[in-house]
C-alpha cells in the first residue's frame, strides 16, 4: 500500500477561492452542460506543477467523472479508494485506472472501469465529452470523460478497488469558496494542491470526505471549463 508521506488534511490552507467568480446556475443543469461541451470557448486549464510537466512516458489512464440526475439536482459520483491499492490507496477518486490495449479510446476506458469498479452501467450514461489530460504526481495522463447518469441506475462497489461509493452536490464542487490551496513545505521546497473537504469544515467538525490531489485538480478545471 502507498500512501501519501504526509497527511493533507493537516497542512495549512494557503488560500480559498472565496473572490473568484461563480458558475452560473443555469451552467450546472443537464442543458447547460449540454450546451457548454457543445461550444468552443476559449479557457485556461488550471497550470501544472513544474515537476510534473517535465514528466516522460506517462501512462494513459481515463477516469469517468458521472454526474448523477438527482431530482434535486446534479451530484457527482465518487469513490474512497481501498487501502490495499499500490496507487492512491483510500483518497477520494472518480472511477477509473490504467487505459488497456482493448479500449479503443479513453471514452471507453472510463466507462469500463466505471462499470468493473461500482457496477455502473454505461447504457445509462450521456457521454458529454472530455476535459484536458491532467498529469499526476505519480506518473499517469488521466483523461477526464464527463457524462450525465440517467436514473434508474444501481451502483455496487467492487471492495478489492473500493471502500465506499458517496455523492456530492456539484453546485458544491463548483462553489470556488469550497477550494481550498494547500501547502507542503520542506527544505528546499514546496507543493501546492487544491482541497475541497466535504463537508465543509467548521463548527469544530472536520469534512468527511477529503477530496485533494488529482481528484480535486480535475474538478478545478471543471470549474473553469464551466466559468468560461
Amino acid at each position: 500500500m502507498i500512501r501519501p508521506v504526509f497527511e493533507p488534511e493537516s497542512l495549512p490552507i494557503l488560500s480559498t477561492g472565496a473572490d473568484l467568480p461563480h458558475v452560473a446556475a443555469g451552467r450546472l443543469t443537464p442543458d447547460g452542460l449540454r450546451a457548454r461541451f457543445e461550444q468552443r470557448l476559449p479557457w485556461d486549464p488550471e497550470p501544472q506543477e513544474a515537476r510534473v510537466t517535465e514528466m516522460r512516458d506517462p501512462r494513459e489512464a481515463a477516469v469517468l467523472v458521472p454526474l448523477a440526475m438527482r431530482p434535486g439536482g446534479l451530484t457527482v459520483l465518487l469513490t474512497q479508494r481501498a487501502d490495499n491499492l499500490s496507487n492512491h490507496a483510500g483518497q477520494v477518486s472518480f472511477p477509473g485506472g490504467s487505459r488497456e490495449p482493448a479500449d479503443a479510446t479513453a471514452i471507453a476506458a472510463a466507462l469500463r472501469e466505471a462499470h468493473e469498479e461500482v457496477n455502473l452501467d454505461p447504457a445509462r450514461v450521456e457521454v458529454l465529452g472530455a476535459l484536458p489530460d491532467y498529469l499526476t504526481g505519480t506518473g499517469f495522463k488521466v483523461t477526464p470523460v464527463v457524462g450525465l447518469v440517467h436514473e434508474p441506475f444501481t451502483v455496487m462497489a467492487d471492495s478489492l478497488e473500493v471502500a465506499s461509493i458517496f455523492e456530492v452536490p456539484l453546485d458544491f464542487l463548483m462553489n470556488p469558496a469550497h477550494h481550498q490551496v494547500r501547502v507542503l513545505r520542506w527544505e528546499g521546497g514546496e507543493r501546492r494542491f487544491f482541497a475541497m473537504p466535504y463537508p465543509q469544515e467548521g463548527a469544530g467538525v472536520s469534512g468527511a470526505h477529503f477530496i485533494w490531489g488529482a481528484t480535486a485538480g480535475m474538478l478545478r478545471n471543471f470549474y473553469r471549463f464551466l466559468l468560461a
